[in-house]
């Protein structure tokens, strides 16, 4: 990426410069190029799902890449005068009444408005094997993995809720204790009622086919193996917003404990002017399609904002010409 790709051709700061392109990015960018805001995206290339086959919930795209639905996406942002361009934005900082976005290889744009949806980083269990074969047998989700893994063989790996759901599926699955927390007597008889078998033990390795390059089973520490064709576990969910340290954004822990995520109100204000966030960045629950509705919402946010900005000063800059006479329904029918 060079600076030519990132300035406007008439100098001035976009409207809005969108950190991150995946899902609630590209979302937020297609709907304010379709209010003719000058939008520039700026993306690492990182999707978080990228390792997945496809990407569900998403009526009429049921299925698709997750790769594909990007560039798709980039395309759709193009065509109504949106720039997307490759890049890792290192800080962001307030410039007066705009920010400078400065990039890890020092290029600097300059933008009225700042949307952030960087997504987050999923922390995985400590047990070898987990982060090799993420998104393809070793799974978190029920909603986006689970009709693609019904009736299999599926361990839990700690999880008791997630044993619950993923029980809707198949008949065969195996919670593992491993360093999770102690079932209460009501939970033991639960998994008892629904058929979940339960494995105490931590858990010290995945056994791979390497033949089909298949999972075939988990390895206790004491050398049992038990079988798994699936793996659930539970990550914890890290936004990625290291680099805006210095705007002071409110970074807050999930209310289930899961993870944390930038503080945002319903439109995804930060509460830091001119910033707002969408998608995993501050939802880490939030799966494809709820990370496309608060990009659009937060697009919308963000063009209302704008709005009132230019029209304040628009009626400011009126105001101080000499001799002009406040405008109103008098001066309306005159005219």
């Amino acid at each position: 990426m060079n600076e030519r790709e990132m300035t406007r051709m008439d100098g001035t700061a976009w409207d809005v410069v969108v950190v991150g392109g995946g899902a609630a990015g590209l979302s937020a960018a297609l709907t304010l190029g379709r209010v003719r805001r000058s939008v520039l995206v700026i993306d690492a290339g990182e999707p978080r799902n990228a390792p997945a086959v496809g990407v569900h919930g998403i009526l009429g795209r049921e299925g698709m890449s997750p790769l594909e639905l990007l560039r798709l996406g980039r395309e759709e942002v193009a065509a109504y005068g949106g720039r997307v361009v490759s890049g890792r934005v290192a800080q962001v900082h307030r410039d007066g009444e705009e920010f400078s976005v400065v990039t890890e290889d020092w290029q600097r744009v300059r933008a009225r408005r700042v949307l952030v949806t960087t997504g987050l980083v999923d922390e995985l269990p400590d047990v070898p094997g987990l982060a090799e074969r993420w998104g393809r047998d070793v799974l978190h989700c029920v909603y986006c993995h689970g009709w693609e893994v019904r009736d299999r063989v599926i361990g839990v790996l700690g999880s008791f809720h997630q044993a619950l759901l993923f029980r809707q599926l198949s008949r065969d699955v195996t919670l593992f204790l491993h360093e999770g927390a102690e079932l209460t007597e009501e939970q033991w008889e639960q998994l008892a009622g629904l058929g979940v078998g339960v494995v105490e033990g931590r858990v010290g390795g995945l056994v791979v086919d390497a033949e089909r390059d298949r999972l075939v089973g988990v390895r206790l520490v004491s050398g049992v193996v038990v079988p798994a064709e699936e793996l659930v576990v539970a990550p914890r969910f890290v936004a990625r917003a290291g680099f805006l340290d210095g705007l002071g954004l409110q970074v807050g822990e999930h209310p289930m404990g899961i993870g944390e995520q930038v503080v945002v109100d319903g439109s995804g204000f930060t509460g830091v002017m001119g910033v707002w966030a969408a998608g995993n960045v501050s939802d880490v629950m939030a799966g494809v399609p709820q990370a496309m509705a608060a990009g659009v919402g937060a697009a919308a946010a963000i063009n209302m904002n704008l709005l009132m900005t230019d029209a304040g000063r628009a009626a400011a800059s009126r105001a101080a010409v000499p001799g002009t006479d406040v405008f109103g329904a008098a001066m309306e029918a005159e005219v």
